[in-house]
């Protein structure tokens, strides 16, 4: 009976009309009732779940693995302590030097949360991640940017900021010619490098790799299921598909903690540079 009974199911999945991942799969309906502002609707869905997931998960780690610290660390406790190790040595003091430990928390912040949020791509039942929509990154991208010019105008004043980003060093000064022509184009061009495109390179670095994870986690997850079902030769490809849907699986693990790492580096670059004194 009950393989007559699976044999059934198998025939109606085999049936089945295979659906090919679109664009479709960012776009969730809202949970509950909503509100619509300016023509803007705001609702409680699947991308909020998300985003409060991922804040739970973050402190919910931090908490727990810090809560009653102990000489000898426990292996969540280690692990944690380990965490913020590698914030501490590979971005903090690397980049900014031990003048940079003020950022510490915030720099640890943001990797731990990008982690978090970036992790959720891999967990079964979830395999979706915030971070491929564009306006989480471009919100976390959008604080570091005024997190660098705040410390740059604090230490340099709002003029003398200004003069360091427009005016940098090494711009030739013979023949002069030369030298006006191209003082105010590398100033504009250093203004727009700096202060306008700096949150969107940074949070486009994020959403692109995101997304770009996502649809091929997609691709060889459902593209096993169709070639297996297929009841053909194509059995083999499913069986290669699903080797190499793994494989993703494990990659895409590691691009999540290179994204959160990368995310937090490239901000203690900024503010280093924001520090860093005229030459």
């Amino acid at each position: 009976m009950e393989l007559r009974k699976a044999a059934r199911l198998s025939l109606v999945f085999i049936a089945s009309t295979f659906e090919k991942p679109t664009t479709k799969d960012f776009v969730w309906s809202c949970w509950g009732p909503s509100v619509k502002v300016f023509g803007v609707t705001f609702c409680y869905n699947f991308i909020f779940f998300l985003l409060t997931l991922t804040v739970l998960i973050t402190i919910g780690a931090l908490f727990l693995g810090l809560r009653k610290p102990t000489l000898v660390p426990g292996k969540f406790q280690l692990l944690i302590e380990m965490g913020f190790q590698f914030v501490r040595e590979t971005v903090v003091m690397q980049m900014i030097g031990q003048e940079g430990m003020v950022f510490f928390a915030f720099l640890s912040a943001l990797f731990f949360y990008i982690l978090a949020g970036n992790i959720l791509e891999v967990v079964p039942g979830i395999n979706f991640t915030m971070n491929t929509r564009i306006a989480f990154p471009l919100v976390l991208a959008t604080l570091a940017w005024i997190v660098f010019n705040t410390v740059g105008i604090r230490r340099h004043g709002f003029l003398g900021y200004l003069k360091k980003v427009v005016l940098p060093p090494g711009i030739p000064r013979k023949p002069i010619i030369l030298w006006l022509l191209l003082r105010p184009l590398v100033g504009l061009i250093e203004f727009v490098s700096v202060i306008v495109f700096r949150p969107i390179t940074l949070s486009v670095r994020l959403f692109a790799n995101m997304v770009a994870g996502h649809f091929l986690l997609a691709v060889f997850f459902l593209g096993t299921i169709a070639l297996i079902t297929s009841a053909n030769f194509l059995i083999a490809f499913g069986l290669l598909s699903g080797v190499m849907a793994v494989v993703f699986v494990g990659f895409e693990i590691f691009v999540s903690v290179l994204q959160a790492f990368i995310f937090a580096v490239l901000t203690a670059s900024y503010i280093s540079e924001a520090m860093a004194s005229e030459h």
